[in-house]
This record gives C-alpha cells, structure tokens and sequence, in this order.
C-alpha cells in the first residue's frame, strides 16, 4: 500500500513523516526527493517520472508485506495517473498545509534566504492549487497534465467528480499547532487507512481503475510500443 504526504515546501510533510517511522510496525518511510533532484532548469517530465519510480518501489515493499510512506510534492491526481499504480494494493493521500504566512517563516529558517519574493510566491500558489485538487478532481487540471510525460494515465480520473468516493484527500492543517499534535494526527491517519485496507473500506484499493475506459488512441498507441521504464533521476546537488 502507499501511503502519500503531499503538498507545497514548507508545510512539514517530511518532518512528520519520519517522525512517526517508529510509531508504525510495518510501514518503511521515505522521501520522494532523497532518489535526486536535477539541477534547475527541471526537466518537465521528472515529477511525473519520478512519481513512477516511487510507486514501483512501492510495489517492491507491497511484495515484501510492508507498506510505503512517502512524503513529497505529487497530488493524488499525479499518483493515481502513473503507469503502475493500479497495481498498487491500496492507494491514500493526506494534504499536510500551512498557512501562507508560516510557509513564508519556515522557507526563511529553513533554507536562510535562498528564496526570493517570487519563489516564494510559487510555493505559496502551489499549495493554494493542492487545495483546489484535493477538494474536487476538476479543479484545474491542465496544472499537471499540460506538458506532462505521455505515459501518465490521466484518463483515470479526469471523468470523476468531487462527489466521488476514490476522491478522497484527508487534510491536516499544522498552523499554529504543536508538532507532537500533527505527529499524532499523521499517525492516527496512516492506522485509519491501513485498517480501511485490511477491513475492504479502502476507496482506492485494487481495482479503482478497473471501470475507467480507455480512449482508443492510447489503446493503440500501447499496442504500438512498450512501455517505457523511468530512469533514476541524477544525484542531488549539493546543499548550501
């Protein structure tokens, strides 16, 4: 099963994420950026592939009997759109997010001035998009599917409405709050999702996928090729 902590810079996500590793039997914690990040410009396809890489890792956890808890930046539209994720026993997402002005305050401690005014701002307008997507599936999509890499599955979910169940993103909120708060309130979601699982109340488990159509042309267009295997992305640069 994966488990995904997503939203923008700044929010805590990765924090949280390892701070309840050892609370968790059975669930091994990682972060999407520790397989590398290329140096910017980015490349426009390396989320998405890299989206891939880590649900496919996720799969080699899922044949071991563990689960994957992942934090990074990949909505719930950009997990359930990779090639290999309706192979996936079961599939959450929670939005961890942050008030504008506490994003700007942690982004300055944390990385001491190494964003502007402008980056910033993006970050802060990423995180209002997070909001948007996980509240309703039509919420500007061509954010994430405009450019994309062309083995996403986007079909799988571009029909669906807010009102439907595998549309689900759990959100937690840590303005102003203590963080042992927000470590219990992740813990409480990833037993909450696991257990969803085990008891067959998962929205997103095995055959989510199984009644979208597929379009005709990508049809076709898999019969054409295989399907390709993301490469692993450049070691990171160093930190300064």
């Amino acid at each position: 099963m994966l488990l995904k902590l997503t939203g923008s810079s700044g929010a805590g996500k990765t924090t949280l994420a390892f701070a309840v590793a050892d609370r968790l039997d059975g669930v091994v914690v990682h972060e999407f950026d520790e397989v590398g990040v290329p140096d910017p410009p980015i490349p426009p396809h390396w989320r998405n592939r890299t989206t891939e890489l880590w649900v496919r890792r996720a799969l080699e956890y899922q044949a071991r009997g563990a689960d994957l808890l992942l934090s990074g930046n990949s909505p719930l539209g950009e997990v359930l759109a990779a090639p290999s994720a309706p192979s996936l026993d079961g599939i959450a997402v929670c939005l961890i997010d942050v008030a504008d002005t506490a994003r700007r305050d942690r982004l300055a401690a944390r990385d001491g001035g190494r964003w502007d005014q402008e980056a910033t701002d993006a970050f802060c307008g990423w995180a209002a998009w997070h909001r948007g997507h996980a509240r309703d599936p039509r919420f500007r999509p061509e954010v994430v599917i405009d450019g994309s890499w062309p083995e996403m599955a986007w079909h799988r979910w571009t029909a669906w409405s807010a009102g439907d169940p595998r549309w689900r993103t759990c959100l937690i909120d840590t303005t102003d709050q203590p963080l042992a708060r927000s470590v219990d309130r992740v813990e409480r979601w990833v037993t909450e999702q696991r257990a969803a699982h085990r008891s067959g109340r998962l929205p997103l488990a095995r055959g989510w996928a199984d009644d979208t159509p597929v379009p005709a042309r990508l049809t076709a267009a898999a019969a054409r090729r295989p399907r390709a295997v993301p490469a692993a992305p450049p070691a990171p640069p160093p930190r300064t």
